[in-house]
């Protein structure tokens, strides 16, 4: 190689240009070198051996289930079959009915306030909160001043008719032997019908003290007066409320009555329906109540009243029946569970509850299988739910083989714990 400092100026260019295309050309072949190796070492890194996934997707597929094809189809071994149970999608009858709660009440048609017909004080009571009374039983006395005037003037118009009574006897006598005119015999006639038509209203005005006529004519006969006015129950129940004491003054309307009593033998049932149910509730409706007294044991009756408002805070209506009760065994207040039955039952294709998964999005899917081993799922559409099953309105027909227990099982396989 030529030494530069040999060379004149002419040559010294030419060696110059003859280093730096040397230098270039070095430059190029070194970038070509670098580029190939890049390339060696990624077709390297992607031609793994067949059938050798890359360790990311190794890794994953160990712990996925032996699916088909579809991402929601899944074929299951013998032991896994074992936490699992298989059944026939059957048809099944749903009663079309509505469920609340309620109380026993007495039937306020039949519970009679008993008041005194007059002002008095209470003397003796005869019945305790809980008899059960007969129509016409006495319930309590009182002393009223009012009978007692009433007792005074019967009498006093029986004195006078008995006085009236003698001298028309006497005028009638002396009428006979001319010793008194016709007018003095007609004014004792007079006299003496107008004593019966005095007693006869004296007589009224103390039957309505609820005395009777025997009591009448003893009051008449003996002509003594009793104070004591006597209450009696009005009809045949069991008496519900007791305000009465000896000594307290009473008067008719004044509340609270002495004594309540009601019939019953007609009890009511108190419902409390949700505001959601309340349209579907018609009188006449059969109810069933269940109470904690008679476990086991339904009581049936009808609707007789469904309330006009609903609650605004609780959202709830009134709905109530009626229900007879001969043997008194319902006691008012009592906590009840009704059953109203809306309309009649309908029979549809039915799936167990462990059957049926609800999804995250809030669908409602089953997994039906046509040989034991491969499940599929499908979304279903449910309507009603009673004893265990639920309703398919659509997705399964009567006759096919679901998955009837252990749905959820699969359905973590498949999605991996996400529903």
């Amino acid at each position: 190689m030529d030494d530069p400092r040999s060379l004149d100026g002419r040559g010294w260019w030419a060696w110059r240009q003859r280093r730096g295309m040397s230098a270039a050309a070095l430059i190029v072949l070194l970038a070509l070198g670098a580029l190939g190796y890049l390339r060696l070492g990624v077709g390297s890194d992607s031609a793994a051996s067949p059938g050798k996934p890359p360790p990311d997707t190794a890794a994953h597929s160990g712990s996925q289930p032996n699916t088909g094809s579809q991402p929601n189809t899944v074929a299951l071994t013998d032991s896994q079959l074992q936490m699992v149970d298989v059944g026939t999608v059957s048809e099944y009858t749903f009663p079309l009915q509505r469920e609340a709660v309620g109380n026993i009440d007495f039937n306020e048609d039949m519970e009679t306030q008993v008041y005194p017909p007059y002002q008095g004080r209470i003397v003796q009571l005869f019945a305790k909160l809980g008899d059960n009374v007969t129509k016409g039983q006495i319930l309590f006395t009182i002393e009223s001043p009012d009978l007692i005037q009433a007792e005074s003037s019967l009498i006093a118009a029986a004195g006078v008719l008995d006085l009236t009574s003698k001298t028309l006897a006497r005028a009638r006598q002396l009428h006979d032997v001319q010793g008194i005119a016709d007018k003095d015999l007609e004014q004792a006639v007079s006299d003496q019908q107008t004593a019966e038509g005095a007693l006869r209203a004296a007589r009224d005005g103390v039957v309505v003290f609820g005395k009777s006529e025997a009591e009448i004519d003893r009051l008449v006969r003996t002509r003594t007066i009793d104070p004591h006015l006597v209450v009696l129950s009005p009809v045949s129940g069991r008496v519900t409320a007791r305000n009465a004491a000896p000594g307290v003054f009473v008067q008719p309307g004044n509340t609270p009555a002495p004594y309540s009593v009601a019939d019953i033998s007609r009890i009511w049932l108190n419902a409390s329906v949700t505001e959601s149910d309340m349209p579907l509730v018609k009188k006449g409706q059969l109810v069933r109540v269940d109470v904690m007294a008679f476990p086991g044991r339904s009581f049936e009756g009808r609707i007789s009243t469904v309330g006009a408002t609903v609650d605004p805070q609780l959202h709830r209506g009134l709905v109530r029946a009626e229900i007879e009760d001969p043997k008194h065994e319902l006691l008012p207040g009592m906590f009840a569970a009704f059953v109203i039955v809306t309309g009649e039952p309908i029979k549809a294709p039915a799936m167990p509850l462990d059957g049926v998964v609800r999804e995250g999005d809030g669908t409602m899917t089953v997994w039906v299988t046509p040989d034991g081993h491969h499940f599929t799922q499908r979304t279903v559409q449910l309507g009603l739910q009673h004893g265990g099953y639920d309703q398919v309105i659509d997705g399964v027909r009567v006759g096919e083989r679901v998955v009837v227990k252990g749905a959820i099982i699969l359905d973590n396989m498949v999605n991996g714990g996400e529903s």
